[in-house]
């Protein structure tokens, strides 16, 4: 076994090409809706080279050399490791794997769109980037981007996170960012949510649409966008096409492969080439495809597949996906990163042709943190409060191939580490 405990690519087999799973799927994804302009408004408000990416028909998109060499600096490719520590606390006959995204400058699977997205901002001739962010990993990924392009930053965070983590502010900050609570005074939405709240403690949809108003008002910012956008999933198969060749050099096929799902750029980078290979026949096996949510906001679970804004203000169009309407109320929890209204369109397709389950935990979040305490005493390093969600799935999955004594091949997606949310696991498990 000690030859596969770790499975590493050399960078010269890091991937070209970005897969873009368009062309592959049965019929033509839904489109966004044109309603009241909205779709012409998004030249104000995305970047360029992006939306031209969002609803490509090529299979794969070349990376731009100044891209890839920047996915090295970042530490890419990155190791599939066996769960040997995990496998043996749970004495499952299962192979359990996970990759690792944690080991990124900023501890998240966030930089592989962030780099893209900001490179592109800055060979448009823009000098500053305005984005959300609900964890703040996204929000410290594009921190990170913009300062080794030489471009202002300005971060809108869901208020009751900022609030929650003050070393990722100074960690942003760090950067050369401008962190800036949401709901904030600097946006008309802001305002307006803090006049019928002066309390508010924000959510993703407002710090969206805050970021989006930013960039349509000030023509020298544009808008990197944190996840849920074709173009944005596409970036992040950067992880799902190390991993294809990962599997091959250990000669391991999936049964199931594992992701955390708040929007879906996470999951989709990670299972959509896998996805890509199932639908192009090109494996034998039939492999599951398991999003874990919070129960906090199960978009897949519990939504509904239609149209709805993506932000609050209704400033972005309409596009279909699995929704909890984007006036949803979610609860809090400690992994914010999930708590978010809808689901990916090309993960909500996937799910709604059955090729994509989903599983939501409990918003006390005890079970998922409780496997995170597993897991870290187990494998060594503490995963994301979001990851952690992906471990506990894991973890049930073995425990299932022990009680029906099958060795089911397992693989998790570690989006990211905790070293900054120490308090939340703290308070959740009282250590």
């Amino acid at each position: 076994m000690s030859k596969h405990i770790q499975v590493s690519l050399p960078v010269d087999e890091l991937p070209r090409y970005w897969y873009n799973i368009l062309p592959d799927l049965p019929e033509r994804l839904p489109e966004p809706l044109n309603e009241d302009g909205r779709l012409e408004r998004l030249k104000d408000i995305l970047i360029p080279q992006c939306l031209m990416q969002e609803y490509s028909s090529e299979r794969w998109v070349k990376i731009p050399e100044e891209i890839w060499e920047l996915y090295i600096r970042a530490g890419r490719p990155r190791p599939l490791h066996r769960a040997v520590g995990l496998e043996k606390m749970l004495k499952t006959p299962a192979h359990l794997y996970y990759k690792r995204e944690d080991l990124s400058p900023t501890g998240s699977h966030k930089v592989n769109t962030a780099l893209a997205q900001v490179y592109y901002a800055a060979e448009s001739g823009f000098s500053r980037v305005v984005t959300e962010t609900g964890a703040g990993q996204w929000g410290t990924a594009v921190a990170y981007a913009a300062s080794l392009m030489g471009l202002r930053s300005t971060i809108y965070w869901v208020r009751e996170a900022y609030e929650w983590k003050p070393e990722r502010r100074r960690f942003m900050k760090l950067y050369g960012a401008e962190v800036l609570a949401s709901p904030s005074d600097r946006t008309e939405f802001g305002r307006r949510m803090l006049k019928s709240d002066p309390n508010h403690k924000g959510t993703l949809g407002i710090a969206i649409s805050e970021a989006a108003e930013d960039a349509l008002k000030h023509p020298d910012a544009i808008y990197p966008v944190g996840s849920v956008l074709n173009y944005v999933l596409m970036h992040q198969t950067i992880i799902g096409l190390e991993l294809v060749k990962q599997l091959e050099v250990i000669g391991e096929v999936p049964d199931v492969m594992i992701g955390c799902l708040g929007g879906g750029s996470n999951f989709g980078g990670f299972t959509l080439p896998m996805i890509g290979k199932v639908l192009r026949r090109e494996v034998d096996k039939k492999i599951r495809f398991l999003a874990a949510q919070s129960e906090a906001a199960p978009n897949l679970v519990k939504g509904v597949y239609q149209y709805d804004f993506p932000d609050t203000a209704q400033i972005l169009p309409k596009i279909k996906g699995y929704t909890l309407t984007h006036s949803f109320t979610m609860p809090t929890i400690w992994a914010e990163g999930l708590r978010y209204h809808m689901a990916s369109p090309i993960i909500s397709y996937l799910k709604s042709i059955g090729l994509v389950e989903a599983v939501a935990y409990p918003k006390d979040e005890k079970a998922v943190f409780e496997a995170a305490r597993m897991f870290i005493q187990a494998e060594g390093f503490l995963p994301a409060p979001e990851s952690s969600y992906a471990i506990r799935a894991m973890i049930d999955e073995a425990v299932k191939a022990k009680e029906k004594g099958e060795e089911k091949v397992i693989i998790a997606n570690v989006s990211g580490h905790g070293f900054l949310d120490l308090e939340a696991y703290s308070r959740v498990l009282n250590i």
